[in-house]
């Protein structure tokens, strides 16, 4: 079963971008039309199709399309969004200092990480059969290393909450005006309808829909690309227990630039190495499925090296 979300991750330099290139060339290939974006401020995918690509949208074959994210164009136009609907919300007086506060905050912490995260659910509702933008489906993202991406995933989680205790507080004051307005005409008209209470359920009911195709194992899965090496075992383990916490699908685990058997004997000892290490992760993740992909004799630029890939993604889901 193909999923509508694949997601590709693990840490910085394991191959991600190369994997998660191939499958998308795969999928598209395969009669899918598929959206392959990538979400990490190192951008590489159009190094990996040896085509331009950018923050808009372009067909790259028949049935793909790729886009790289620019957060901090996003963490702009996410801004400018919030600036667009407060401004005629607040008083006049305040509207300068508004603008001024939204300004600085486009380079706060946090920021960038909220705006991608809009820019990423518009990217997965256009392969959302429910949504009238619907284009795609299967979107395969290319995601940042590994404490990034997680960050990012947690965030309908922890904003969800965020959103409903600020509703909460909302009504709470909307309720104090609804009494008071009783008393001082110049209230009553303001306590009707509440627009600022219509913005946050949006945004409540936005991060819900993403949470909940992001736990979906139906539509959603999350490959983990690593090496035979230590390191990368461990930060495995970690991801896995974040992504496990917060419900997100775990699929397989690509063990990227085994070095084949043949190599000779320069490389020997170094295989020897790795024999063990896949050995640990055979142990710690066979029971989810686990791929390996050689170590080819170039590097992953253009299709040609991506179709190399490609036969080794068969048990891919």
């Amino acid at each position: 079963m193909i999923r509508r979300y694949c997601f590709f991750g693990g840490k910085g330099g394991t191959g991600k971008t190369s994997l998660s290139s191939s499958w998308a060339l795969k999928l598209a290939r395969s009669g899918r039309k598929v959206l392959a974006v990538s979400t990490d401020p190192a951008h590489s995918l159009a190094d990996a199709f040896g085509k331009a690509i950018g923050k808009q949208i372009v067909q790259l074959e028949p049935n793909l399309w790729a886009v790289e994210v620019d957060a901090a164009a996003a963490a702009q136009k996410y801004v400018a969004g919030i600036e667009a609907s407060m401004t005629s919300l607040v008083s006049p007086a305040i509207v300068e200092d508004l603008r001024q506060q939204l300004r600085v905050s486009a380079s706060s912490p946090g920021a960038e990480e909220s705006a991608l995260f809009d820019a990423f659910v518009d990217l997965m509702e256009l392969a959302d059969p429910s949504s009238e933008s619907k284009k795609f489906e299967t979107v395969v993202f290319d995601t940042a290393p590994t404490g990034h991406t997680l960050r990012l995933l947690e965030l309908p989680e922890l904003l969800g909450f965020w959103m409903s205790r600020l509703m909460e507080k909302r009504n709470q004051a909307m309720s104090l005006m609804r009494l008071a307005a009783a008393y001082e005409e110049d209230l009553a008209s303001k306590v009707g309808d509440d627009p600022i209470y219509r913005i946050l359920s949006r945004r409540r009911e936005r991060f819900e829909w993403a949470r909940e195709r992001l736990t979906d194992k139906e539509s959603t899965a999350f490959h983990i690309v690593l090496n035979a090496e230590r390191m990368p075992i461990l930060e495995t383990e970690r991801a896995l227990q974040q992504l496990e916490k917060f419900g997100i699908p775990v699929g397989a685990f690509c063990v990227n630039r085994v070095i084949p058997e043949e190599a000779g004997e320069f490389f020997a000892r170094h295989r020897g190495r790795q024999t063990e290490c896949l050995k640990t992760i055979q142990e710690k993740f066979g029971g989810r499925g686990v791929l390996q992909i050689p170590w080819l004799d170039c590097d992953v630029q253009g299709v040609a090296e991506l179709e190399r890939i490609i036969p080794y993604l068969e048990n891919l889901e």
